[in-house]
């Protein structure tokens, strides 16, 4: 089983159909208001158990204080297969337009790459199994409820999805300071995967030998990097643009 908390992700959650959920705490006392209301109409109709208590037991179950009140337990997060998202891709009419990560450890930063995945039309987002982290209760809270929405494939080696990709005709882009060109000069209309590396130390040599090619995006601050999470949304925004979405 898993948590879920947050009033964004939980109502998401919910609002996706509520598959999985088994229990559903809210906080006692205080002044619950429409969104609790909503809550629990929605908690209802997914069959979910409604359980109040306070919010010590609420801090206990989320791992956090930062639970707004609503604590949701749920079956364990189901990834899909790689093939899943660009069958995914097929079935929406337009090509494919994915989100491969080298390694990202962060949950905020991954809980924000998937909000924006979502938000600017990704099919999907590819990341590894080791050394990465996966969905967990703070990827869910820092995706707002996106992470419920987006299907997410989960594999052993990176650079071999990334040949399955080629294979499926997606074309490979990595992203990185050093890129051959200005991110704005790369055609993205086609069957694009956007690959981005760890905080730390970005794409992995291998892993980006295996990329089509690699893009860079034009900066002229005194900074010389973006977060991963910025970068994948720009990267994103730069997609949807071309793409006219």
């Amino acid at each position: 089983m898993r948590i879920v908390y947050g009033m964004n992700p939980v109502r998401e959650l919910l609002r996706a159909g509520g598959e999985g959920i088994a229990e559903l705490w809210l906080a006692e006392g205080g002044s619950r208001g429409a969104a609790f209301a909503e809550l629990e109409r929605l908690g209802r109709a997914s069959r979910a158990k409604l359980r109040t208590a306070p919010r010590q037991k609420l801090d206990r179950l989320a791992g956090t204080d930062r639970h707004q009140g609503v604590v949701a337990v749920v079956a364990d997060f189901a990834y899909a297969d790689l093939d899943d998202l660009v069958t995914a891709a097929a079935a929406s009419g337009r090509p494919p337009l994915l989100v491969v990560l080298d390694g990202v450890e962060d949950p905020h930063n991954l809980g924000a790459i998937i909000r924006s995945a979502h938000a600017l039309g990704a099919h999907g987002i590819v990341i590894p199994k080791d050394r990465a982290v996966g969905v967990t209760p703070a990827v869910a809270k820092a995706s707002a409820g996106a992470v419920e929405r987006t299907r997410i494939a989960r594999v052993t080696n990176v650079a071999q999805a990334i040949e399955k990709l080629k294979q499926a005709g997606v074309w490979s882009v990595a992203l990185a300071m050093d890129g051959d060109r200005p991110l704005g000069k790369v055609d993205l209309k086609g069957p694009t995967a956007l690959v981005l590396g760890s905080e730390g130390e970005g794409i992995r040599p291998l892993v980006r030998r295996t990329c089509d090619l690699s893009a860079s995006i034009p900066m002229s601050g005194e900074l010389d990097s973006l977060s991963v999470s910025a970068s994948a949304a720009i990267g994103l925004y730069e997609a949807a643009r071309q793409r006219g979405t």
